[in-house]
């Protein structure tokens, strides 16, 4: 595995030499545009608005649209001005309590290695946050890109979460949630039921990309019958109107996990005899 990124993690006066690797990687189909006609792939050319003419890669450079139509030009200089502090630190500046990190703002994650000198600090720091029960907030450049990060303890490791500034979470005030509290006692015993009987422990390896596994099962089949034929499949499950008697859903889903759970799962709760 090639690291991406290479510096000190610095807390106080404290510096540890690490190393970041990806923690995990994204594996899709890479599909192509092409001309129906003849299978013939598309390609893109960069053209100029004002002239419709193609520009060559040396030709072109990052701009940032003040006004409409009005741009202000950066070159490699100014972005290194930009990045000239921090590029190779992540400076932890605070540490917090993890559950108080409401994980809409976490983005994506890293594995934090110690480089040659920084095994001793590293582990220091890592059951530090263990025993404190925090995790340290930081401020990283990747890749020319600043990011907010969350540095934490995982397993034997330490991993850099990145994470969204406060300004990138987009506003749900305009979004209308529920306001009602449910009373119905029975739905409430019944949700509860459902959930309970489909309680299990957490086992990534269990769920599959299966949109993925569907559509390459479709391309190996379209290879072997020369292209032309497809996988005929069922139609996806229509989607529910409004569920009038929400009371004999959740039965029949509890009837249906518990069965499928164990077959001498308990049973929904009954209504008491008046």
């Amino acid at each position: 595995m090639q690291a991406i990124w290479k510096g000190v993690v610095s807390f106080g006066l404290v510096s540890i030499p690490v190393a970041l690797y990806n923690a995990a990687r994204k594996e899709e189909l890479k599909l192509r545009m092409v001309r129906r006609q003849d299978l013939s792939p598309i390609s893109y050319k960069r053209v100029a608005d004002v002239d419709g003419q193609e520009v060559p890669w040396d030709q072109i450079v990052k701009a940032y649209e003040y006004d409409k139509g009005e741009f202000v030009p950066l070159d490699e200089e100014d972005f290194k001005r930009a990045r000239a502090e921090g590029v190779q630190s992540i400076n932890i500046t605070d540490f917090v309590p993890e559950k108080e990190i409401d994980p809409l703002y976490y983005n994506k994650g890293y594995y934090l290695q110690p480089e040659k000198g920084g095994t001793h600090a590293y582990a220091l720091l890592r059951d530090a946050l263990v025993e404190s029960q925090v995790v340290g907030i930081a401020k990283v450049v990747i890749r020319s890109k600043q990011h907010l990060a969350a540095l934490r303890p995982s397993g034997s490791l330490l991993m850099l979460e990145l994470l969204h500034f406060q300004n990138d979470i987009v506003d749900r005030a305009g979004l209308k949630a529920p306001t009602e509290v449910i009373s119905n006692r029975k739905e409430m015993d019944l949700a509860k039921a459902l959930i309970s009987s489909m309680v299990t422990q957490w086992e990534p390896g269990r769920y599959k990309d299966d949109y993925g596994s569907a559509l390459l099962e479709i391309i190996e089949e379209k290879m072997k019958a020369g292209e032309k034929a497809g996988v005929k499949r069922p139609p996806p499950a229509r989607v529910p109107g409004n569920v009038v008697d929400v009371v004999e859903m959740l039965e029949k889903s509890l009837r249906g996990a518990t069965s499928r759970a164990n077959p001498k799962a308990r049973k929904p709760p009954q209504k008491k005899a008046a």
